[in-house]
């Protein structure tokens, strides 16, 4: 199913900490052309018509990841302006916090998106250490960061 990125899109997104507060779950997206060694994605998606962009992320990660969100916080908002594979996107983002139930394993694990892509899911560290890979929505960790949601380290 191909993606209109002709339209302002509108996204719920979740900053899922493990249960050590170290690093959180994040889509292992695979490379594109501004992105050549891939990328990574907050776990969340779009907001359907009539829907609140609360539930709009409880459907995802039951949908996506098949488990449920605890400690459930809304963050804010973060806009999304970027370039896949050359053609323009923009995105509203509404940014959450919370932890999953199950977490997702240390390795191996997965989601699958609405078109039935299989993506991995990794654990990135909240230091970003020396990790190469982009995280997207661009900003939204100085967003969990602003509003004080960053785990002790």
């Amino acid at each position: 199913m191909s993606i209109d990125r002709s339209r302002i899109r509108v996204k719920a997104m979740l900053i899922a900490p493990n249960a050590a507060g170290s690093a959180h779950a994040v889509s292992l997206n695979v490379p594109t052309a501004e992105n050549p060694n891939g990328f990574h994605r907050l776990i969340g998606g779009s907001v359907e018509h009539g829907e609140t962009h609360r539930a709009a992320i409880e459907r995802e990660v039951a949908e996506e990841l098949s488990a449920t969100i605890g400690d459930l916080r809304y963050l804010g908002v973060v806009e999304n302006i970027f370039r896949y594979e050359g053609e323009a996107g923009h995105e509203i983002v509404f940014v959450y916090t919370g932890r999953l139930d199950p977490e997702p394993a240390e390795a191996g694990a997965t989601l699958t998106e609405s078109n039935g892509e299989i993506v991995p899911v990794v654990w990135r560290s909240f230091a970003d250490d020396g990790d190469a890979l982009p995280l997207y929505p661009a900003g939204v960790m100085e967003l969990f960061r602003i509003e004080g949601a960053q785990p002790a380290p």
